[in-house]
Order: structure tokens, then C-alpha cells, then sequence
């Protein structure tokens, strides 16, 4: 694969990682709770990379062809981001200047970065119709390693992007707890409203 594709595709790609969305206020909500920000980001990145290792199997192409696979999919990601929305309303994140060091409470955050990537259908759907636009048939590398190369791409964008979102959060609203209140409302209410649109989109 020639540096230009991957190139492309990185500037593909960055457009929809400085999007923001549920990802964008999990990192967030990470952010405004201290010492969460790299286990929330390492599961959200972790929910990518499978995302791309099935992609490039030829997975996600049945996975998007096959409707009643892909409505259980959405249904179960929207129902866990209304789930943890409506968590983040009820109970909003509040600064923490010192955070205790319970490896079940990093992992804890890490599993649900996992969970709002790994059962989001949009990221198979982003990979399924962007990865094979950007891969070339008559390349040395086979197709499904032109396709993990890609996506990894995304992944390091996904990361650069999320670490800045949350360590960039935590800093500016260390010192306003009200701020913090409110931009963890907001954030939750962003999850619930996406939510909402994916299980709409499944009846429409």
C-alpha cells in the first residue's frame, strides 16, 4: 500500500473521530473523575481493535448484511448507552483531586469503554464501508492486512483524539465542581439522545 491511501484515509478518518458523540462523553466523564481517563480510552481503543480484526476477517461484512444480527447489535449498544446516560444524569461526575487506586474500579471503566465501542454498529459499519474503499487489489499485502493496517490508523487517531478530550477536561473543570456537574449532565444526556436515535433508526 502506498503512503498516499493511508494518508487519505487518515484524513477520512480523523473527520469522524473529532466528531463528537459517545465516546467524545465517556472520555469526558473519565476525565472529570481523575486517574480514569487511560483505562476508559485503553477500552474504548480495545472495542475498536476488535471492530477491525472482525472487519478484516470478512465478518462485518456478514455482520451488515445479515439485518436481524445487526438490530440485536444496535439494540444492545443503545440500551447500554441509555443504561450509563441515565447513570451519568442521575448521579453526575464530580472533579476528584485524588483518586484511590482499586485496579476493579480502572477496570471497571475500562470494560465499559469496551462495551460503548465493541457494541456500537456504527463502528462496524464505519470500518465495513471505509476499509475496503482505501485498500488496493493489486498490492503485495493481502487484503485483510491492508485492512487491519487502516484501521489501526483510525485507532491511533481515536486515541490521540480521546486522551486530549479527557486529560483536557479533567484539567479545565479540576477546579469547578459546578461546571463539572453540568458538563457530566450534558454528557450523559448526549449517550441517552444517541441512544435514542439508534433504537429510532431500527423502526424507521
Amino acid at each position: 500500500m502506498s503512503l498516499t491511501m493511508f494518508a487519505a484515509f487518515w484524513a477520512v478518518s480523523v473527520l469522524f473521530v473529532i466528531t463528537p458523540g459517545a465516546d467524545w462523553a465517556y472520555a469526558i466523564s473519565a476525565g472529570i473523575n481523575g486517574r480514569r481517563v487511560l483505562p476508559a480510552v485503553a477500552g474504548m481503543l480495545s472495542g475498536h481493535i476488535v471492530a477491525t480484526l472482525i472487519v478484516a476477517a470478512g465478518v462485518g461484512s456478514v455482520i451488515a448484511g445479515a439485518p436481524g444480527v445487526l438490530t440485536s447489535l444496535t439494540i444492545a449498544g443503545a440500551g447500554y448507552l441509555f443504561w450509563l446516560g441515565l447513570g451519568m444524569l442521575r448521579h453526575p461526575s464530580a472533579p476528584m483531586m485524588v483518586q484511590d487506586e482499586d485496579a476493579g474500579s480502572r477496570l471497571k471503566w475500562a470494560l465499559k469503554g469496551f462495551c460503548i465501542s465493541g457494541l456500537n454498529p456504527k463502528v462496524f459499519l464505519l470500518f465495513v464501508a471505509l476499509l475496503p474503499q482505501f485498500t488496493d487489489g493489486h498490492s503485495l499485502w493481502p487484503l485483510p492486512l491492508q485492512m487491519t493496517a487502516l484501521g489501526l490508523v483510525h485507532v491511533v487517531s481515536c486515541g490521540v483524539v480521546y486522551l486530549l478530550v479527557g486529560f483536557g477536561s479533567g484539567k479545565v473543570l479540576q477546579s469547578r465542581p459546578r461546571a463539572a456537574h453540568n458538563v457530566s449532565r450534558i454528557s450523559g444526556g448526549m449517550m441517552m439522545i444517541i441512544a435514542v436515535l439508534l433504537m429510532a433508526e431500527q423502526f424507521y
